[in-house]
């Protein structure tokens, strides 16, 4: 078990470059307080820098990272690292819909990733790192999918998408120390960054 947890965190530390995730900038516009929430599920690769670009976004209350497409509802990241549980490494955000669209958050997804490499970002391999997007309503899966036709229509990424979009899909809060991971590592390392791309 403990040669998995090396091996996957050697993995990405291979497969990322230096986080940006402590560059400055103007502080997003906070959620309204007793506001309209809503739930979004997204994995795009190794959770860690998901989860801190995702928390640029103005509207955003809460950002979990977890395990999300899989059959088991009680799973270990050295079960997930082993690629064969079906789930994909994944965050879980509260967002206020009034702030920020579910159509904001999702064509942000297509910037902070690479969407066109299947079960891959960087030296990540495997179906855990897959691009995904898992709706929790029909509403989100119909946006999902305005989105995506957006994307693949502009040409933007230069190659098919290989998002999936997995409805009712399982979610397992990840361990702790993952939580917050590159707030409590500084100058961690992530293998996302902001594209300029125009969708």
């Amino acid at each position: 078990m403990l040669k998995h947890l090396i091996a996957a965190a050697l993995l990405c530390v291979l497969g990322c470059t230096p986080s940006d995730a402590d560059t400055k900038g103007p502080a997003p516009k906070a959620a309204v307080k007793d506001g309209p929430r809503e739930v979004a599920m997204l994995g795009a690769g190794c959770f860690w820098g998901v989860e801190t670009w995702m928390e640029k976004l103005p509207g955003i209350v809460d950002v979990d990272v977890g395990y999300a497409g899989g059959k088991s509802k009680t799973v270990t990241y050295e079960e997930v690292s082993d690629g064969d549980t079906g789930h994909a490494e994944a965050v879980r955000i509260v967002f206020d819909p009034t702030i920020v669209s579910y159509e904001q958050l999702v064509t942000h997804f297509f910037k902070i990733h690479d969407p066109t490499t299947k079960n891959r970002q960087g030296n990540d391999q495997g179906t855990q790192y897959r691009s995904a997007i898992f709706p929790q309503s029909k509403e989100q899966q119909a946006t999902a999918a305005v989105v995506m036709a957006k994307v693949a229509a502009s040409g933007a990424w230069k190659k098919p998408l290989t998002t999936t979009v997995e409805m009712n899909a399982t979610w397992v809060k990840a361990e702790e120390y993952h939580q917050d991971y590159l707030v409590k590592h500084p100058g961690g390392y992530d293998n996302h960054y902001l594209r300029d791309l125009k969708f």
